[in-house]
């Protein structure tokens, strides 16, 4: 043999080993489970067991196939709900929907509750006395929720995350027949539900 072809022996050798190297760095193999080209596992006809080579071990192997065990995803928490009942007279004057300063400072609190969890929903519902007519109680309920959102809102909870209910007199916590009464049926019960971030 020439040295000319010698060389071009040498030099195509050369090339044939290079493109092996170069495949077996482009295609590692991961793992010991067989793979269509598609990148998914043979599986047998009930899809119970993977075919895999001779280098099988369970820790080589695909999470789900022949006992390797799948992670577990962590369950996401169920939502919770929290219920607070404040006394209207902490929040308004009679027969009024402004809020005073202490319900301002209570409602501070809520929002930075509500801003610590993954929030889904505040319920705000206001309660009145017996005192008045039905019609009357019912608007001021509702003016009474409406002022308790608008204040949480002022302080970023998002506005669509938050529902307001007024019920008037309908649903009494206390006899209206006594001051004591009529003074705990005048009420904003505020309800958090969601889940810890």
């Amino acid at each position: 043999m020439n040295k000319p072809s010698k060389f071009a022996l040498a030099l195509a050798f050369a090339a044939v080993t290079a493109s092996g190297v170069a495949s077996a760095q482009t295609y590692p193999q991961t793992v010991d489970n067989w793979r269509n080209p598609f990148g998914n596992v043979w599986k047998n006809g009930t899809n119970e067991l993977c075919w895999r080579d001779a280098f099988w071990t369970p820790a080589t192997g695909i999470p789900g196939c022949d006992g390797v065990p799948v992670a577990q995803q962590k369950a996401k928490p169920a939502p919770m709900a929290a219920k607070v009942v404040f006394n209207a007279d902490t929040f308004f004057d009679f027969d009024k929907s402004t809020l005073k300063p202490e319900g301002r400072q209570l409602l501070d609190q809520v929002a930075q509750q509500a801003r610590g969890i993954e929030l889904e929903t505040i319920i705000a519902v206001g309660h009145t006395d017996s005192i008045g007519t039905d019609a009357y109680n019912q608007k001021l309920s509702e003016r009474r929720a409406a002022s308790v959102k608008a204040y949480l809102v002022s302080k970023g909870i998002d506005p669509n995350r938050i529902y307001t209910e007024g019920k008037g007199k309908k649903n009494p916590i206390a006899s209206n027949k006594t001051k004591e009464g009529r003074a705990q049926n005048r009420r904003v019960e505020i309800e958090i539900v969601g889940s810890r971030k």
